[in-house]
Parts: structure tokens; C-alpha cells; sequence
């Protein structure tokens, strides 16, 4: 199964990828973490990627499908795509490295939200130094002793230089007007199911898990 989430930053798309990769077996692609794992990785595709990203440039939808590509060929029960496709080209191309392996897009899931409260929602967060275990100072504080319920350990939380209003309201336009055409597209193919983003994780995830059983 190939999932692809689609949400603006702040729509939990990282906290619904863990839960489906614990829950289905599925393997989080995001491109971050592939553009990081290959620079160190040693192999002729990662010196590539270090070169690129040492000389300040940006990497080539080519070496992010190609990074894709090694990932599929590696096998397992199936992927989520998680900041990728960001455009309309990546989703052809994505499209295309799908149907030449054999694959199949199986669910395209937007996580839709009211912008004003995901501004509120996300200038609350903070992140567990040691997992990545995501808090909110409205919905899930900071335990009082300072352990992570996550991982268990004492750990320093931080917060995103970049989670204030301003900085958000601008990563929020980069994205409407470079990633929202993909829900035309894939609405247009039959593949898009809609779920609220900013319900709470429980809900969320029981939402998703409708759509992948329907």
C-alpha cells in the first residue's frame, strides 16, 4: 500500500506517518530524512547528493525520484510519502517511477485545516530533543517532571526557530501556491479523500483508517 499525505506545515502529516509505519508496517519517505541518510550513506548517489548540498544548490526532482527508486526496489508493505510530490511535475514523475515498478498509488489523503488555528496550534509546539515527540502547550503540555511519554527519557524541549506567526504565514503561502494544485490533480484521477487535520490524533487517525479501508 502507497499512501501519499498531502497538508499544509503543522497538519500532523510526520505524527499520522509514524502511527500508519507502527500500525501497517509502512515506511515513511520523507525527503528530508532520504536527502540526509544518503549525504552520509558513502554511495555514489549520496556523493552526489553531498556535493549538491554542500555547494548550496538544491537537489533535482531526478535524484529525489532516483533516491524514491532505491527505496521501492528495497521492498516492504508499502510507503508513505510525506513532503513529496510537492509540485505537479514530482507528482507526474512519481506517477511515472510508480507505474514502471508496478506500483500503485493507493490513497492520496488531505489533511485539511482552518489556517488561524493551525497558526494557534503550531506557536504552542515543541519537540522532545531525543525522539522528535511532538507537545503543545494547549492540547499536550510538557510533562511536569520533564520525561518524554514517548521515549521515556529526560530530554530538552525545543522549539522550531521558524514555528511563529510570521515565519508560519509564510511557509503556509509557499505552500498553497506551489502544492495545493496537486489536490485538483489527484481529485481529477479518483484518488483524493479529505480528512479534518486538525482533530485530535485519535480521530485523525481513525479518519484515515476509514479512508484506507473503504
Amino acid at each position: 500500500m502507497n499512501i501519499i499525505l498531502l497538508g499544509p506545515p503543522g497538519a500532523g502529516k510526520g505524527t499520522q506517518a509514524r502511527i500508519l509505519e507502527q500500525e501497517r508496517g509502512l515506511k515513511q519517505l520523507s525527503t528530508g530524512d532520504m536527502l540526509r541518510a544518503a549525504r552520509s550513506s558513502g554511495t555514489e548517489m549520496g556523493n552526489k547528493v553531498a556535493a549538491i548540498m554542500d555547494a548550496g544548490q538544491l537537489v533535482t526532482d531526478e535524484i529525489v525520484i532516483g533516491l524514491i527508486r532505491e527505496q521501492l526496489e528495497a521492498g516492504g508493505s508499502g510507503f508513505i510519502f510525506d513532503g513529496f510530490p510537492r509540485t505537479l511535475a514530482q507528482a507526474d514523475a512519481l506517477g511515472a517511477l510508480l507505474d514502471e515498478m508496478g506500483q500503485s498509488l493507493d490513497a492520496v489523503i488531505e489533511m485539511r485545516v482552518d489556517d488561524e488555528a493551525l497558526v494557534a496550534r503550531i506557536t504552542a509546539r515543541s519537540t522532545c530533543g531525543n525522539c522528535g515527540e511532538v507537545y503543545n502547550d494547549l492540547t499536550k503540555p510538557i510533562p511536569a517532571d520533564g520525561i518524554c511519554t514517548a521515549c521515556g527519557e529526560k530530554a530538552e524541549f525545543k522549539r522550531r526557530a521558524d514555528d511563529n506567526e510570521d515565519s508560519l504565514k509564510t511557509r503556509l503561502m509557499e505552500y498553497y501556491k506551489k502544492t495545493s494544485p496537486l489536490l485538483g490533480y489527484y481529485y481529477a484521477k479518483g484518488q483524493l479523500s479529505t480528512v479534518d487535520g486538525l482533530g485530535e490524533i485519535g480521530d485523525v487517525k481513525a479518519a484515515i483508517a476509514g479512508v484506507l479501508t473503504a
